[in-house]
């Protein structure tokens, strides 16, 4: 595919036989910001283990200090005092099998993030097939299936991403937008890697992250130094 005069601009002044240190390729991105709009960054990682194996499986979440630059839709699908709460707190769309019936019919998906509660996973689990490959099955390990539906609904708000490995052994998460600057993007960039570091399986052998690349929306991907 040919690329745009900005994107080989911006893709001269990358070095590619270099790995760079984290504020100078995160710099890179901001002062090459040229679009139109406010770009998306993300952080892609490799890491050395086999996600086929159940022992070797990398996933987690955190909560990114400046958030993710992104408003979040949130459903929350519980009865009751749960619901009331959820309304409370700022969910975007509350509803229980009035909801599921919606998204199973219409396969309604008009939200970034589903919480439920435990009591409802029952519920829940007969659109699993609509919500999975979409990735908005809740989960208690991402901390969307929780009694606590005010703290969820908090946390997703104020910038909770999930990582999970892909088929690849890749990990591929929004970190923010290029007009955060480079002091808050490094600032979210730690957090996450800190979290994937620690998330390590005692199961993986050799070097466990193998590849750090940043890359915004519109621009090239930067390599990033991997010493740990």
């Amino acid at each position: 595919m040919k690329k745009g005069k900005r994107y080989l601009s911006i893709k001269n002044q990358i070095d590619n036989s270099k790995l760079y240190d984290v504020e100078e390729g995160i710099n890179l991105l901001v002062n090459g910001a040229k679009a139109k709009f406010d770009e998306t960054v993300e952080l892609h990682v490799r890491l050395g283990v086999d996600g086929r194996n159940a022992d070797q499986q990398v996933r987690g979440v955190v909560v990114l200090p400046n958030g993710t630059g992104k408003k979040v839709k949130v459903l929350v699908i519980a009865r009751g005092d749960k619901a009331k709460e959820a309304e409370e707190a700022g969910a975007d769309v509350v509803g229980a099998e009035d909801i599921v019936s919606k998204i199973a019919s219409e396969n309604w998906l008009d939200f970034d993030v589903c919480i439920t509660t435990p009591d409802m996973m029952g519920v829940v689990g007969r659109i699993a097939r609509v919500l999975g490959p979409k990735g908005l099955m809740p989960n208690p390990k991402s901390g969307t299936v929780t009694m606590d539906v005010k703290k969820a609904i908090s946390d997703v708000k104020a910038g909770k991403v999930e990582y999970r490995l892909d088929k690849a052994n890749n990990v591929h998460v929004v970190i923010g937008k290029l007009s955060f600057g480079t002091e808050k993007l490094v600032e979210n960039y730690n957090a996450l890697i800190n979290a994937i570091i620690k998330a390590k399986p005692a199961a993986a052998k050799g070097q466990y992250i193998k590849n750090v690349v940043v890359a915004s929306s519109m621009g090239p991907g930067v390599k990033l130094n991997t010493r740990f």
